[in-house]
């Protein structure tokens, strides 16, 4: 353990370096006496908690809006501090032990999988981290932007210190100076939004981020993996799609009354134009180096005839550059090229019809103008040319596209048989469409997907919302004209309870052109999104009733026979409580992968899973590999979102890391994890203690849920009615229509509350009471067996028991204590009896004295940010005294000083919900 903390210490150097950095700034900027109020807080909770939450009960708005913010700083250092190491530890790993992939080949070459097998598998590789606007990230981009220059400063100075040694010393002063700028300029600038963003401010900053991976760390993954192949015996092609990326940003529009049609098509020109742009930049970098003349090498005929009719077509080149470059055929293609983008810049800003050679509808022919170039290098002794900076060009552009990310588009079940209703209606068929049971839409629907006539007209008459639901239909259709096919290929059915539901939105995309049974025609998939329990042990049996019908099998088969379903994680957790929820999500797979191999069709899982473990997060590279066996065949979707997208890719070292460990879990999954691990005897027997521990874990979380008394508590004991005011995202944080109790509450509010108050009771309540149950059944040494060989159970185990140290009841009882009526406490009683009982039967099967007992380094740093988040949870239930005795119209710097602890707590747990 002490080796552990020693090579700790860097961190915890730097984290205190940064820390007298940011004492001075507030020195600087505030005067001493709020340092010297900060250091005497931190010394009073350490001797005597009691006497320091008093003292913070009684400071005033405007210095408790101070400490908050002095607090918060440091954590956003903290964090950003410890990424910069955790990404020097991860290029001193790679250095030693090889990346993901190299040890993903490694495993792959022993187990002696033909060099035909992997090349299958490699052509299946699609893996598609989705990017969705779900507000969960607290800290504003300008903060973000700030902090990510202070992790450059550091980074350099390491660089720096390995370079020239003891000499790089004397620089320190000069790097603590715009250190110290740079912190000063982070107080200086507000921390909280001063309006909701819209989902074009939303899409915006997923750009931010997918133009820093189109940049550095998906050219080098991709690099990676084909070298890695390579070594296995397979020769991939640079225009092969391993990875790409999608987004829900301007598509969402379950409950997001923000999402219109209008905002679509906004969203994905914004992303046209910044997808441009960094093509642009692309092809300028290939300018430069592309420099071969015509005098020393030849050129394929391909490239010549291309190159000729580029001229011809392109009259807009410059005179200049075809002069200078008359005889370096690659420079003159590149600029050609360039020409193609800004005329498709052009064409989407003025809205013209897309003109085959003078600009690009989507990505296909961009690419095959940069095949032609590389399939002349090669055949004209410019193969290292070739394979290297220009198939990484291809690689690039191929994953990206111009439009950078693939736009899912979401809607409820409940909108698309609304719009039906009305058409029914109208056509003369259905009196009461909504007094149909399920099985006679299904058979209504199936029939009028086989027939040949329209049911809606242009002008059919609909109420506004049907009319917004159908319109974006057709507003997919313009999108794939104007932007090209691959701008929207999902169509997700969020609460899909019967196949009715994926009928219904089948029928509208057939009324808007985008599918036709009769023509095999289907320019979108349709995604059944599986989100409660019940649907997801239903899920099997719905997939079986869908791909039974023939025109929807003719629709599938014209989609390659790719079937996508998507888990809902958040809603299931929220419903079910996290065991019942992880282990119907596990069986659900196992259903849905013989369902489609019954039916010869591959499975593609949509993960949508949440940033914390309480919505269905946790490590991901564990979790792929925990997938039951065979449900992996090479794609796979996973959302990222709020706080996770900023953690994972803020930095370029830990951008590269966390895709390369996907794309490596995922190639590594599908060959090697196509048949149980252990024998069937064994899962059957786990699978059977999995079903006592998941009865009685829901039967607990159920009790709790269902307690009258919850709501009350809930709201009382939980800064929850903040979250709008943080203005983090567009969407509403409760379903509409959904009344006052929790029941619409939206999951990321839910486990926002639970984690500013320190409860956390999404990611643990019920497991205690489930372990308990299956050890009284005579099933102790079966968990203990489970722990050991099943990665399923490891995994979730893990995850609990993270969730276990980040629970903290003393902090809790301070909101109970000052917040909660006493005739609602004895929830709080509850909550307290679960979380002992847990924690108990976690340690008994893992055999530790200690929740994260062999992991010190990771318990060392949580109780160290526990010293700074405790007077600000002192501070947020103070405040929110207050705040809640105030009458009418709260206090504008009493509901900043609050949003301000919300933030610091955010940052200083490392999430927010």
């Amino acid at each position: 353990m002490a080796e552990l903390l020693d090579q700790d210490a860097p961190l915890r150097a730097d984290i205190r370096r940064l820390g007298r950095l940011l004492g001075a700034t507030l020195v600087r900027q505030e005067g001493q006496a709020l340092l010297t109020l900060v250091e005497e807080v931190r010394a009073q909770l350490r001797a005597d908690p009691g006497a320091a939450a008093a003292r913070l009960a009684g400071v005033d708005v405007v210095t408790g809006t101070k400490l908050a913010r002095a607090f918060s700083t440091y954590f956003h250092l903290a964090n950003i501090t410890e990424q910069v190491h955790r990404a020097r530890e991860l290029r001193r790993r790679r250095a030693e032990r090889g990346g993901w992939l190299e040890r993903a080949a490694q495993l792959i070459s022993e187990r002696g999988v033909p060099a035909d097998e992997v090349a299958a598998a490699a052509d299946r590789l699609a893996v598609r981290p989705v990017f969705t606007a779900h507000p969960t990230e607290a800290a504003r981009r300008s903060i973000l932007a700030k902090l990510r220059a202070v992790a450059d400063e550091l980074d350099a100075e390491a660089a720096d210190r390995a370079l020239y040694g003891a000499a790089a010393h004397g620089a320190e002063a000069a790097r603590d100076a715009r250190l110290a700028e740079l912190i000063d300029l982070l107080w200086q600038t507000d921390e909280l939004r001063l309006d909701r963003p819209d989902p074009t401010d939303e899409a915006r900053n997923a750009i931010y981020y997918l133009t820093d991976l189109y940049a550095d760390a998906a050219p080098r993954v991709l690099t990676d993996l084909a070298e890695t192949l390579r070594g296995l015996g397979v020769d991939p092609g640079p225009t092969a799609r391993p990875l790409t990326f999608g987004t829900w940003i301007g598509g969402d529009r379950d409950g997001n009354p923000y999402v219109t049609p209008a905002v679509t098509r906004d969203v994905l020109r914004i992303q046209h134009e910044h997808g441009i742009r960094v093509a642009d930049a692309l092809l300028d970098d290939l300018i430069s180096e592309l420099s071969v003349s015509r005098h020393l090498r030849g050129v394929s005929l391909d490239l010549s005839a291309s190159l000729a009719a580029d001229l011809d077509r392109l009259p807009e080149l410059a005179e200049r550059f075809r002069r200078v470059n008359a005889e370096e055929p690659y420079r003159l293609k590149a600029r050609c090229i360039k020409v193609k983008l800004a005329n498709t810049r052009t064409r989407m800003r003025e809205d013209h019809p897309h003109e085959p050679g003078r600009d690009y509808l989507g990505s296909t022919e961009l690419i095959a103008d940069l095949e032609l170039m590389r399939a002349s290098l090669a055949r004209h002794a410019g193969q290292l040319a070739a394979a290297g900076r220009l198939s990484q060009a291809i690689r690039t552009v191929t994953a990206f596209g111009l439009h950078l990310a693939t736009m899912d588009v979401r809607e409820h079940a409940q909108a698309h048989h609304v719009v039906l209703a009305q058409l029914f209606e109208r056509a003369g068929e259905v009196a009461d469409y909504a007094a149909l049971t399920r099985a006679q839409r299904r058979e209504l629907l199936a029939r009028e997907l086989d027939s040949r006539r329209p049911l809606s007209t242009v002008d059919a008459p609909l109420t506004a919302a049907a009319r917004r639901t159908f319109t974006v239909f057709r507003t997919i259709r313009e999108a794939q004209d104007r932007f090209g096919p691959d701008v929207i290929e999902s169509y997700i059915v969020s609460m899909t309870l019967g196949i009715d539901d994926v009928l219904a939105a089948v029928l509208l995309a057939r009324e808007a052109g985008l599918v036709d049974v009769h023509s095999g025609q289907a320019r979108i998939g349709f995604v059944p999104l599986l989100e409660t329990p019940a649907e997801l042990d239903a899920g099997g049996e719905l997939l079986d009733d869908l791909l039974s019908l023939p025109g929807y099998r003719t629709l599938l088969r014209a989609r390659g026979d790719l079937q996508e379903v998507m888990l809902g994680y958040s809603d299931s957790n929220k419903e079910a409580g996290i065991t019942s929820s992880q282990w119907s999500i596990h069986r659900a797979q196992r259903a849905l992968r013989d369902v489609a191999a019954k039916h010869g069709v591959r499975l593609r899982l949509f993960h949508g899973r949440g940033g914390t473990v309480g919505r269905g997060g946790g490590p991901t590279h564990e979790s792929i590999l925990a997938q039951p066996y065979g449900t992996l065949d090479g794609a796979i979707k996973v959302t990222e979102q709020g706080e996770v997208i900023s953690d994972k890719y803020t930095l370029p070292v830990l951008a590269r890391e966390n895709l390369e460990l996907t794309v490596a879990a995922v190639l590594q999954a599908t060959l090697l994890h196509t048949t149980p691990r252990q024998p069937l005897e064994d899962l059957a027997r786990w699978d059977a203690a999995m079903n006592v521990v998941s009865a009685a874990a829901f039967r607990a979380y159920r009790g709790l849920v269902e307690d009258p008394d919850l709501p009350g508590y809930f709201w009382a004991a939980t800064p929850t009615e903040l979250l709008g005011a943080l203005n983090i995202g567009s969407r509403p944080a409760k379903r509409p229509d959904s009344g006052a109790g929790l029941a619409g509450l939206r999951a990321i509010p839910w486990v926002f509350g639970w984690t500013q108050s320190r409860q956390i009771v999404p990611g643990w309540f019920g497991v205690g009471s489930g372990l308990a149950a299956a050890r009284e059944a005579g099933l102790g040494g079966e968990l203990a067996d489970m722990h050991k060989r099943w990665q399923f159970f490891q995994t979730f185990l893990s995850n609990v028991e993270m969730t276990l140290n980040k629970t903290d009841l003393g902090i809790a009882a301070r909101y109970v204590e000052t917040l909660v009526p006493q005739r609602l406490r004895h929830v709080f009683a509850t909550i307290r009896e679960e979380y002992d009982r847990t924690v108990a039967q976690v340690l008994a099967i893992t055999g530790e004295s200690a929740t994260l007992e062999r992991q010190p380094v990771l318990r060392r740093t949580l109780a160290v940010r526990d010293t700074y988040l405790e007077p600000l949870h002192h501070l947020q239930v103070a405040l929110l005294a207050q705040y809640r005795m105030s009458s009418g119209r709260p206090d504008a710097a009493l509901q900043r000083a609050l949003l301000t602890t919300v933030n610091g707590i955010a940052a200083g747990m490392r999430n927010t919900g």
